[in-house]
């Protein structure tokens, strides 16, 4: 076997891991998400929630498999970030077309700007060989964007629920938090990076980096 084909063979066998493949899956689930969701129908919608909810869990799955069984690779890094802001993004933007009394336009935009923001600067820094690890508060704000969108989803799916306004107003608050904890998040790596770059060290990959 020619040393091309060998480097060929590692890089198949390194895209096609469980992380990986549970990470392309969540990717593929976003168009139908998004068709589910735009039908005005209670079932289409209420589908939508749970196929969000599922795609959502896969994120939480391929990092617990890749941090347990040692797996990370460079297509990990890079598609994993991109198919949850591919999912947050597309549930945000959607949200905001069909009721932007719920999910505000400003909200979506300020999320979507500091989302596509850091993530082209985790790119930007990986190339200068530098690699920025999750932080506690990254995390935080993925839990809670996946949670006042769920409940939106919720809300806008079941729009007669007695209890409609409140839950309305419970999303709102949750949505609230997260755009706080979103920009200062994205502040915080953004003065890492400037850190890093100016000591020029590194920092170990984490899986499922925010």
């Amino acid at each position: 076997m020619t040393s091309e084909s060998r480097s060929s063979d590692e890089a198949t066998a390194e895209v096609w891991n469980l992380p990986n493949v549970l990470t392309m899956v969540r990717v593929v689930l976003v168009p139908v998400f998004a068709v589910l969701l735009w039908q005005d129908s209670t079932t289409a919608r209420v589908a939508a929630l749970v196929v969000f909810l599922v795609a959502a869990y896969t994120d939480r799955l391929d990092g617990q498999i890749a941090r347990s069984r040692g797996i990370v690779t460079n297509f990990g890094k890079i598609a994993d970030p991109f198919a949850d802001k591919l999912l947050t993004g597309t549930a945000m933007v959607m949200l905001s077309i069909i009721d932007s009394g719920l999910m505000p336009w400003w909200a979506t935009i300020a999320i979507l700007v500091r989302e596509i923001g850091i993530t082209v600067l985790r790119f930007v820094m990986v190339r200068r060989g530098v690699v920025m690890p999750a932080s506690k508060g990254g995390k935080l704000k993925t839990v809670l964007q996946i949670v006042f969108i769920s409940l939106m989803l919720l809300t806008v799916a079941l729009a007669d629920l007695a209890f409609g306004d409140v839950l309305r107003i419970v999303a709102f608050v949750i949505m609230l938090a997260a755009l706080a904890v979103t920009v200062v998040t994205g502040v915080d790596y953004c003065w890492k990076a400037w850190q890093s770059a100016r000591s020029g060290g590194g920092a170990a990959a984490e899986p499922g980096a925010r």
